[in-house]
């Protein structure tokens, strides 16, 4: 009998990976569970959503908390990934020293089309048992935000959300943790 395993890495061996020159400089990698994972191209709708998003936040939030887009956190030794967006707290060192952890982070945001089931099958559960508390969709196939809140695990050691809330395109939503912050979906989705 032959049997194969995937080889699963560290945080440690995958930095050292892109240290040793292991990826080209445009290649977009994260590290999921050990694996590490080829992100998905973007198109021009999730540019621009991306793009508008970024433009709202930075406006709403100001100094009160630090917008880092597609850039890692740090959920376990074994996942770093990159999401759209995060909504970090502020830190006097603008986490020079190490990449936000999920105590740190306020709210998680993914800007989906072609990669909205990886999003919400893969990427939902890693934050949930991360438990950050906030996770949100910017969910392009079906043109609606995806709201989701308060991390839980079930009796069959799978993690999700209690709650996911949608909201419309032409909606507003309030920021979690910042609840006098609201954002204008209008200004975010792309007009199709």
């Amino acid at each position: 009998m032959n049997l194969t395993t995937a080889k699963r890495f560290t945080i440690d061996e995958y930095h050292r990976l892109a240290e040793l020159g292991f990826f080209a400089e445009d290649d977009r990698f994260e590290l999921i569970e050990g694996e590490i994972v080829q992100m998905v191209a973007k198109g021009t709708l999730n540019s621009v959503c991306n793009t508008r998003l970024y433009r709202e936040l930075f406006q709403l939030l100001g100094e009160q908390a630090t917008l880092r887009g597609q850039e890692p956190i740090i959920i376990s030794n074994e996942s770093e990934p990159e999401p759209d967006l995060a909504i970090v707290q502020n830190r006097p060192d603008d986490y020079l020293e190490t990449h936000p952890q999920p105590s740190d982070v306020l709210l998680v945001i993914e800007v989906a089309d072609s990669s909205l089931k990886y999003d919400q099958e893969i990427k939902l559960p890693l934050y949930a048992k991360a438990a950050i508390t906030n996770y949100w969709i910017f969910n392009l196939v079906d043109n609606y935000l995806e709201c989701y809140s308060e991390p839980y695990q079930d009796l069959q050691y799978k993690f999700g959300y209690r709650r996911k809330l949608i909201f419309l395109p032409n909606e507003t939503v309030n920021l979690p943790v910042f609840p006098n912050l609201v954002l204008n979906l209008s200004q975010v989705f792309p007009k199709k």
